[in-house]
C-alpha cells in the first residue's frame, strides 16, 4: 500500500512531486474508509511528507481510538501534539483523557485536571480556544464536593478559571464573560460586585484586543498543508497573513506581562510553522527572536529543529553556526561546519571559504592555512577558494608574499578562467606592480580563445587607460580590435579607430566627455556599422536609447563582469511595429463585419470613400446632437439653402474660417448689399458666441447631454436658433 502511495503521490501531479496536496487528500479520506491494518501504512506515509499536519494526526489518532488501543494512541499523542497546537486535536487529546480516566474515582479525577491544565497552558490562548476553557469549567463544577472546605476549595478553583478565560482573547470571551458575571452572583452578590468592577477592564480589553486579533485570523486559510514554497500568489498571502499576525502578537497589544505576551508569541510562531514549515526564514526569524528576548538555549533548539525540517538549508546552518560562535561556543560551531562539509568530496567551494574564515577567526592563520592546504585537493575546489584564501592573506595577515604565492599556484589550475585573471589582476594593481600585471594579460590572452577574453581584453584596456601612456594604449586598443575581429557580437568588424574610442579613453567612472545624447547617437551608429553590409529593415533600426551599450562602445566599467553573462544579439532586435504585419488590424474589423446585419452592411458599402483629411467623428456627433433639426411638425419653415454644388470634403472640415450661409438664391456677392449681410451675420454670430454651442465639442455621452439640456434651456429663453453658431462650434471643436 506504502508504494501505491507513492506512485500515486509521484504520477498524480508534477509538483515538487511528492508534496503532492491533491493524492494526500485522495489518500487520507480513502485511509478512513480502510482497515487499521492498511490504512496505518497510509498514515505513516503522509506523516514523512506533511509531519505537522493535524488534521491527519486527528484522523489517525481516531483509528486507533475507536479499536481502543490506549497504547498506540498515546503513542501517536507524544509525537504529534506539541507540535501540532491545533485546537480540534488536543480536544481529542482531552477526550481520551477523560474515557481513560473517567472510572479512576479521585485519582482519575486529578489526572484529567492534570490534562486540562497542560493543554490550556499550551493552547489557551488560542483565538479557538474558548470551547476548552467552557469545557474545563463545567468539569471543575461537576467534581463532588463532600463538604464545606471542599466546596470552597472547588469555587476556588473555578473562579481562578474563569479570571484566567475572560482576559483570553477568544471567539467566546462575551459568553464567558456573561458566565462569569452570573457564577460570582451565584456565590455572593457582595463579592461579586468588588470582584466584577475589577476584572471588568482588563475584559473591555481582552475583547478589544480580540476584534483586532480577529482580523489578522480571518486571513489565514487553516486547512492548508505544509509544502515547500512554489511561489504562488496563495502561498505569498498566506506568508503576509503569518507576518502580520506574528508583528500584532509582537506589539503587545493587551498589554500584558512579558511573560504572558512572550507565551502568545511563541504560541503563534508554532502555529505559524504548522503551515509554513518549509519556508527558512520563518526558522530563522523564530530563533533570532528567542535570541534577542535573551533565551539563547530556546533559540539554539529551534535552530535544531529547523535543521531537522530543512536538512539541505546551507543558509541555516550558517545561522546556527553563527550564534553558537557568537555566544563563544566554538566547539559547537565547529561542528556546524564540518557537518556542512561532510566526508569533504561533495563539500561546495563556498563551504569551504567559510570553514577557512571560521579557522581564522577562531583557531589562527596556522590552522587556516593547513586547512586551505588540503582543500585544494578536493575535486569541487574551484577557483574561489584560491581567490578567498589569497585574499585573506594579504589583507588579513598582511602577507602579500604568500597571497602572490596562492595566485600564481592557482593559476596553473585556472588559467582558463577569465574571473580569476581579473581577481588576480586586481591583486597586481594593488601592489602596483605594473609589469607582472601586463605579464599576466599577455600570458592570458595568449591561452584564452577569443570568444572567452572579451572581458579580459576589457580589463587591459582599462588598465593601459588609466596607468599606461598614450602609445601603450593605442596600441592595446588595436590588439584588441583585431583580436575580436571575428568574435562575434562582443567584438567589432571594423578595425579603423573612431570616435567611440576617444569616448572609452576619456571618461573615468560616471563622467564622460559628451551628453548622453552623443552618447546615443554613438551607439546607434555602431548599430549601423556592425550592420552595414547586412539588409536591414527600416523598422528594424535602432531607436532611442534602448540600444545605447557602453561595453559594445569600449566603454569598460570598474568591475569586471563575468564572461557567463550572456549578451543579447543586437543585431537581431527590431523595434516594435504593428504595420510590419500586413494583417494587423484587418482581422478584427473583419470579425465585426461578420456579425453585422445585411442591412447595415449594404449602408456601409454604399458611403463614398473619403479622400483627404478624415473628421473627428466626436465632434461630428456632437454638433448634430446640439443643432436643431427640422421636425415638419412646426409652422415656420426652415431657410432653404441654395442650390448649387455642394462644397468639398477639404472645404469644411479643412479650413479654419467661417463659410457663411447665403440666405439669397445666389452666392456671388453683389456689392454693398451683400456686403451689409456678411457683416450682419458675422455681428450674429457674435452674439451667439456666448451660447453652449460655441464652447469645446463635449467627448462622452454625459457631457453631450448636458449640452443638450442647456441647449434646449437657451432655445426656450432665446426662441430662435442660428445654423451658424453650429459650424462655428465645428471648427472650434476640429481646430481646438
Amino acid at each position: 500500500m506504502s508504494s501505491n502511495m507513492e506512485k500515486t503521490i509521484a504520477n498524480d501531479k508534477p509538483m515538487t512531486d511528492k508534496y503532492n496536496v491533491e493524492a494526500a487528500e485522495a489518500l487520507a479520506n480513502e485511509a478512513q474508509h480502510l482497515p487499521i491494518a492498511e490504512a496505518i501504512p497510509i498514515y505513516e506515509q503522509l506523516f514523512t511528507l506533511f509531519p505537522t499536519a493535524a488534521k491527519y494526526w486527528k484522523q489517525y489518532v481516531e483509528v486507533h481510538m475507536a479499536v481502543n488501543n490506549d497504547d498506540a494512541v498515546k503513542q501517536i499523542f507524544s509525537r504529534c501534539l506539541l507540535s501540532c497546537l491545533h485546537i480540534p486535536l488536543w480536544r481529542c487529546y482531552i477526550r481520551f483523557i477523560r474515557n481513560a480516566n473517567d472510572k479512576k474515582g479521585v485519582e482519575g479525577q486529578e489526572e484529567t485536571r492534570k490534562a486540562f491544565d497542560f493543554m490550556l497552558n499550551y493552547v489557551g490562548v488560542d483565538i479557538t480556544s474558548g470551547p476548552v476553557w467552557m469545557e474545563y469549567i463545567s468539569f471543575l463544577k461537576s467534581l463532588p464536593a463532600l463538604n464545606a472546605q471542599e466546596e470552597s476549595q472547588r469555587m476556588t478553583a473555578v473562579r481562578k478559571i474563569y479570571q484566567k478565560a475572560i482576559v483570553t482573547p477568544t471567539h467566546h470571551i462575551e459568553q464567558l464573560w456573561k458566565d462569569y458575571e452570573n457564577f460570582e452572583n451565584s456565590v455572593s452578590r457582595q463579592l461579586a460586585k468588588g470582584l466584577i468592577s475589577e476584572y471588568q477592564p482588563k475584559y473591555n480589553s481582552a475583547r478589544a484586543v480580540y476584534r483586532e486579533r480577529k482580523k489578522y485570523v480571518d486571513e489565514i486559510d487553516w486547512n492548508l498543508l505544509a509544502v515547500p514554497p512554489t511561489g504562488s500568489h496563495k502561498e505569498e498571502m498566506q506568508w503576509v497573513a503569518w507576518k502580520r499576525l506574528l508583528a500584532f502578537e509582537k506589539g503587545n497589544p493587551q498589554r500584558i506581562d512579558t511573560a504572558s505576551s512572550n507565551k502568545r508569541i511563541i504560541f503563534t510562531y508554532e502555529q505559524c510553522l504548522m503551515y509554513l514549515y518549509h519556508y527558512p526564514d520563518i526558522w530563522y526569524d523564530y530563533a533570532t527572536w528567542h535570541a534577542k528576548s535573551g533565551s539563547i538555549d530556546a533559540a539554539i533548539k529551534v535552530f535544531q529543529r529547523s535543521l531537522k525540517a530543512l536538512p539541505d538549508s546551507e543558509m541555516l546552518r550558517y545561522a546556527y553556526a553563527e550564534l553558537e560562535e557568537s555566544r563563544g561556543a566554538i566547539q559547537a560551531a565547529k561542528k556546524i561546519y564540518e557537518g556542512l562539509l561532510g566526508d569533504g568530496v561533495n563539500a561546495t567551494a563556498l563551504s569551504h571559504i567559510q570553514f577557512i574564515r571560521f579557522l581564522r577567526r577562531t583557531e589562527g592563520v596556522e590552522a587556516a592555512r593547513k586547512y586551505f592546504l588540503d582543500a585544494r585537493k578536493s575535486p569541487n575546489c574551484s577557483y574561489h577558494v584560491y581567490v578567498a584564501y589569497a585574499m585573506m592573506a594579504f589583507c588579513l595577515d598582511k602577507d602579500p608574499k604568500m597571497a602572490h604565492n596562492v595566485f600564481e599556484a592557482g593559476l596553473k589550475r585556472f588559467m582558463h578562467e577569465p574571473v580569476y585573471i581579473l581577481e588576480y589582476a586586481d591583486f597586481l594593481t594593488r601592489l602596483n606592480d605594473d609589469q607582472n600585471i601586463r605579464a599576466l594579460f599577455e600570458r592570458a590572452l595568449s591561452s584564452l580563445p577569443p570568444e572567452e577574453s572579451v572581458e579580459v581584453w576589457k580589463k587591459f584596456v582599462q588598465f593601459e587607460q588609466t596607468y599606461g601612456d598614450l602609445a601603450s594604449m593605442l596600441k592595446v586598443e588595436q590588439r584588441r580590435k583585431e583580436a575580436l575581429s571575428g568574435a562575434g557580437e562582443d567584438g567589432t568588424s571594423a578595425l579603423d579607430s573612431s570616435l567611440q574610442d576617444v569616448v572609452s579613453r576619456y571618461s573615468f567612472m560616471d563622467l564622460w566627455p559628451c551628453s548622453s545624447k552623443d552618447l546615443d547617437h554613438l551607439a546607434r551608429q555602431q548599430w549601423h556599422a556592425k550592420n552595414i553590409n547586412k539588409k536591414v529593415e527600416r523598422s528594424a533600426m535602432p531607436n532611442g536609447t534602448s540600444l545605447l551599450d557602453k561595453a559594445s562602445m569600449g566603454v569598460t566599467s570598474n568591475s569586471a563582469m563575468s564572461m557567463k553573462v550572456v549578451y543579447p544579439d543586437t543585431s537581431k532586435m527590431v523595434i516594435y511595429d504593428p504595420r510590419q504585419n500586413p494583417g494587423a488590424g484587418t482581422n478584427a474589423f473583419d470579425e465585426i463585419l461578420k456579425a453585422t446585419p445585411p442591412a447595415l452592411v449594404a449602408f456601409l458599402a454604399n458611403l463614398p470613400a473619403v479622400e483627404g483629411p478624415t473628421p473627428n467623428v466626436d465632434v461630428v456627433l456632437s454638433i448634430c446632437l446640439q443643432s436643431d433639426l427640422p421636425t415638419g411638425k412646426s409652422g415656420k419653415t426652415p431657410t432653404q439653402l441654395p442650390a448649387g454644388p455642394t462644397p468639398a470634403t477639404s472645404e469644411l472640415s479643412g479650413s479654419s474660417k467661417t463659410h457663411p450661409i447665403s440666405s439669397g438664391s445666389s452666392l456671388k456677392p453683389t456689392g454693398k448689399r451683400q456686403y451689409g449681410k456678411r457683416k450682419e451675420l458675422d455681428r450674429k454670430e457674435d452674439d451667439d458666441s456666448t451660447t453652449v454651442q460655441s464652447q469645446p465639442a463635449p467627448r462622452d455621452a454625459f457631457r453631450i447631454r448636458q449640452f443638450q439640456k442647456a441647449r434646449a434651456s437657451s432655445t426656450s429663453q432665446t426662441g430662435s436658433v442660428s445654423y451658424g453658431s453650429a459650424f462655428s462650434g465645428d471648427l472650434s471643436g476640429s481646430t481646438g
